[in-house]
Formats: structure tokens, C-alpha cells, sequence
């Protein structure tokens, strides 16, 4: 720390191409916060997928529906411990761009299968209470000024074309950070009987989620899942609901490799525009650092200060740049829904430092061994 103010001040003679560095650096690490938060929202939920959860569905497509009647013969499955259905709704809330998922489903069986999702009891006793009652999610409850009591017109593209209106009588929070609170459901009972009237779809539903008895026999329960309906009309897939979540994202394309991919070149970028002003910075004063081991700097001292020089620099930048990204991305979704899990996670955060050091360390290194290596007679030379 005593030799700070001679870092700063070397940091500080050009101070337009520090400046510009340090530029550059802000903007790449604004960037990494910004597809660190786009991957978070895309790929989150794998993480907080239940590891004793399966979802089932149709073998062809996720589009294909299965029986209602699927759901008691699942419960009879060793190794099964629950099930629950939903089917996909696809409404529309006053417009096309209002999108979130709204499904139907049996209240007291999905809130036990979902222990995440943090109902109040009297709105849980209001939903059962209430045929055509709903519960929202937070998020969206807040994205568009709902409060309970509202009445909601959801007009469906899908089932029968028609608008459906619900009474929202409970708004829930998520257990967990990420937890996905933009969705809105509703009871089947209603929606099978609305069904029923117009002869549509009635005993049908859109896929499972069961419960497994044991997290380490899941594969085998998958198994005789799939088993217990091969052959018939409505054959079955059985999948971790992790996986039942990556596929959704895939459909985007794999986001890991693509945040790598566009990450690893703006590094890589940055890698050469600070290692250039490093090793310009060095040799603008070769005969200052003659001079400073003409007084007794040891070659380690020297190497210290370049690499001190280097780090302070990215680090600096490197923090401006994940504090800035931070705050613009803590004011929610930029997309207005469609990334309900929108935030940045305190692991990238840290990794973000961590990438930022390393990045000093590694401009610094050559331009610092390079400084070591200097004959005080040579350079004294260039005064």
C-alpha cells in the first residue's frame, strides 16, 4: 500500500489512454453482467428444478396432450409418490406482447408439488372456494397493476378462441431468489367444464409432474413410466424436470456456449488493449525504472509495482463496469416478462472480480517481466 500513490500516479500521466483502457474495460464487464443475467434468466430454472420431480409428457411433442385418467395410474407406480397435471393455456391479457404462461390445475395438489410457490392461507382458501379463481405471481401481479379482488380477462388463441375471466383471488411469492413468479393459474375443475360445453378438448390435459419417492431411483421410476404406457395412444417421455427446462431454453439455442463464445472474444479483445497500454506504459519509462532499481529496488519490487499498475487498472474497471451492470439490471426484465428470472447472480459477480484480476495479472505479466530483466546501466541510458 505505501507505494499506491507511485501506482496511481503512473496510472495517471497518460491519462486519456488510462482513461480509454479503462473505458473498454467498464464496457466489457457491463456486457458480462448483462449476458450473465440473460443466461440466468434462460437456463436459472434448470438450477432450481426439484431433483425429485419428473415431468411427463407426450412421446411425439409437448403439444400432443395426454389423458387426464394418466394421473391415477401414475400413483400406482413404485416409486411414485405424487402427480399433478397442466396443460398450456396461451392467453393473452389485452395484447399480443402481454405474454406469460397462465395454466390450469388442482390447486391443493400443485401447491403441494410446488412447496416454492408461498401462498397465504386465507388466498389458498379463497382459490378453493372460488370456480373461477386464480392466483398470479408476484412479478406479474406487479407488471400489471393487479390487486386481489380484480377480475382478469384472458383471451385464449387456443381454447375455443373465446376471452375467459378469472377472479383473482391470491398473488404468490417465490421461496427462493429465482423462483419464476409470472405465471398465472387457475382450476381445472372450470376449465374442463367450460370445455365440456362446446365439446373441446374435455379429459385432456398438457403434461405431468410426479413426485418421485426416492431422487436416486428417478431413472428407474422414468422407466416404468414410460412402461406403464407403451403401446397405447398416448405414449409418454419421462424426464428430470431439469432437463424438461433445458430443452424449453435450448429452443433458444445451447446459451452456455453462445454467452462463452461472445464473452471469450470481448476478452480476448481486452486481453490485447490492456496488454498494449501496459507495454507501452513500460517502456515510456525505462530509465525512471533504472533509476528505481539504481536505489535499491529489488527486481521482485519492480515486478510488484507493473503488475499492481496492470491489476488496478482492470480491477477498476472491471468493478465500475459489474457495479453499473448491476444496477440497470436490478430494475427487473427489460423485456417486460419474457425473462421472468432477470438478475444478476452473486456467483458471476464474484467471478466477474475474479475474471478482472486475472485479466491484470495476465496483461501485466510480460510487460513486467520485461521490466525485471532491464541492466540498470542500459536503461539509465535513456534519460
Amino acid at each position: 500500500m505505501r507505494f499506491l500513490h507511485l501506482i496511481w500516479g503512473n496510472l495517471t500521466r497518460k491519462k486519456l489512454r488510462t482513461a480509454l483502457t479503462l473505458l473498454t474495460v467498464l464496457v466489457a464487464f457491463v456486457l458480462f453482467g448483462f449476458l450473465s443475467a440473460i443466461r440466468q434468466a434462460l437456463v436459472g430454472g434448470v438450477e432450481l428444478a426439484g431433483a425429485d420431480r419428473l415431468i411427463v409428457r407426450h412421446k411425439v411433442s409437448i403439444i400432443q396432450l395426454l389423458p387426464v385418467a394418466y394421473q391415477a395410474r401414475m400413483e400406482r407406480i413404485p416409486g411414485v409418490a405424487a402427480a399433478v397435471h397442466q396443460t398450456w393455456f396461451g392467453g393473452i391479457y389485452q395484447d399480443p406482447k402481454n405474454f406469460f404462461m397462465q395454466s390450469p390445475v388442482v390447486p391443493a395438489e400443485f401447491m403441494a408439488m410446488y412447496p416454492e410457490f408461498i401462498l397465504p392461507p386465507e388466498q389458498m382458501r379463497a382459490w378453493l372456494a372460488t370456480r373461477t379463481g386464480a392466483i398470479v405471481g408476484r412479478k406479474t401481479a406487479e407488471r400489471f397493476h393487479w390487486k386481489i379482488g380484480d377480475r382478469i380477462p384472458i383471451m385464449s388463441p387456443i381454447w375455443m378462441r373465446k376471452t375467459w375471466e378469472f377472479d383473482l383471488v391470491g398473488i404468490f411469492d417465490g421461496r427462493d431468489k429465482g423462483t419464476d413468479t409470472t405465471a398465472l393459474y387457475f382450476r381445472y375443475d372450470y376449465f374442463d367444464e367450460v370445455r365440456q360445453t362446446q365439446n373441446w378438448g374435455q379429459g385432456l390435459v398438457g403434461w405431468y409432474t410426479i413426485r418421485v419417492k426416492d431422487p436416486a431411483q428417478a431413472a428407474d421410476t422414468a422407466r416404468r413410466v414410460d412402461e406403464e404406457f407403451a403401446n397405447s395412444p398416448a405414449e409418454t417421455k419421462t424426464e428430470p424436470e431439469g432437463a424438461f427446462v433445458q430443452a424449453w431454453a435450448n429452443q433458444v439455442g445451447n446459451i452456455t456456449l453462445i454467452v462463452a463464445g461472445i464473452l471469450g472474444a470481448v476478452f480476448f479483445t481486452i486481453l490485447l488493449v490492456t496488454g498494449s497500454t501496459m507495454s507501452q506504459a513500460v517502456r515510456e519509462r525505462i530509465g525512471e525504472l533504472g533509476v528505481l532499481k539504481a536505489i535499491g529496488f529489488t527486481n521482485g519490487q519492480v515486478l510488484g509495482l507493473v503488475l499492481a499498475e496492470s491489476c488496478l487498472l482492470t480491477v477498476l474497471g472491471g468493478g465500475l463496469g459489474l457495479g453499473l451492470a448491476w444496477l440497470i439490471i436490478a430494475r427487473g426484465d427489460p423485456t417486460g416478462g419474457l425473462l421472468p428470472m432477470f438478475f444478476l447472480p452473486g456467483r458471476d459477480l464474484l467471478l466477474g472480480f475474479g475474471l478482472s484480476l486475472a485479466l491484470g495479472l495476465v496483461t501485466g505479466l510480460l510487460p513486467a517481466r520485461q521490466a525485471t530483466r532491464l541492466r540498470v546501466a542500459d536503461a539509465l541510458r535513456r534519460l
